[in-house]
């Protein structure tokens, strides 16, 4: 299969194209600078110069592919109305450049953020959303897009707290969260396990216009996740800003709609397996 990715320079991005090499794809990374990128290159993955702010570069980024997969977005450090343009009217502009392109499947990797404050309950895909922060407003306003678009085989993922492959997330997180409860749970997932969940929907003609929630077995507390990068807890000064990230995500659509079963089930498998 043909697939263009975007935001392959990210965390997830990165990662998931080089393992959809391995699975035997042909990758191509839709990126604003090559000169930036030539790692991806070193991997089997072609480079296509474009930008999603730039519309006109998208039609040649889409030519001749099977499914796009949209990892790109604007997190941290982003004001609501970068995030907006960039998550949002971004989207807008490829999942367009895909339709008129005939693009088979639109794999748009959201978050589990979108879910907003809900005191911690299980939040199931068709739960209603209310998101707090720019971040996941502009994602969710971009999935609402994207399940409007008549023409366009729409999968989305909303992925939790992504860590492993030597990715030091967990560890970069410790000082925003350093206020948050210690007892505060947190839906998380395997890089590995992202990167599953997006060969099951190549692989499998599931439902179109299908959410689905991307979650180990089980969400551990912060006190947990800190210890597993040697931290102290978090010391709980801060309940009321923790509120927007208190969701944790029920995964089990993604298990019984596409035999999903992650390859780190819990924090611990993977800390065993050094893959943390």
């Amino acid at each position: 299969m043909n697939i263009l990715v975007t935001g392959a320079t990210g965390k997830v991005g990165s990662r998931l194209a080089q393992r959809l090499v391995q699975h035997g794809h042909t990758v191509r990374a839709l990126v604003r600078d090559p000169a930036r990128a030539t790692d991806l290159s070193d991997h089997g993955i072609h480079l296509v110069t474009g930008d999603l702010m730039q519309p006109d570069a998208l039609p040649a980024a889409v030519q001749g592919v099977d499914t796009v997969v949209h990892c790109a977005a604007f997190f941290r450090g982003a004001t609501p109305e970068e995030a907006h343009a960039v998550n949002n009217l971004g989207t807008q502009h490829l999942a367009h450049a895909a339709r008129e392109a005939a693009v088979g499947r639109f794999v748009f990797m959201s978050t589990g953020l979108v879910y907003g404050p809900n005191g911690g309950a299980l939040a199931q895909e068709d739960d209603d959303c209310a998101p707090v922060d720019a971040y996941p407003q502009s994602k969710l306003a971009a999935e609402r897009m994207l399940l409007a678009i008549d023409g366009l085989d729409v999968r989305i993922l909303r992925l939790p707290f992504v860590y492993g492959d030597g990715d030091p997330h967990i560890q970069d997180v410790v000082p925003f969260m350093r206020t948050f409860p210690p007892t505060q749970r947190m839906s998380i997932g395997h890089h590995a396990d992202v990167a599953q969940a997006v060969i099951r929907l190549l692989d499998k003609a599931s439902p179109a216009y299908r959410i689905y929630n991307v979650v180990d077995d089980e969400a551990p507390d912060l006190a947990t996740l800190f210890a597993s990068v040697g931290q102290p807890p978090p010391d709980g000064t801060d309940p009321e800003r923790a509120k927007a990230f208190a969701a944790v995500m029920d995964g089990r659509r993604l298990r019984e709609d596409l035999g999903f079963q992650p390859l780190y089930p819990r924090l611990a498998d993977a800390v065993d397996a050094g893959q943390a």
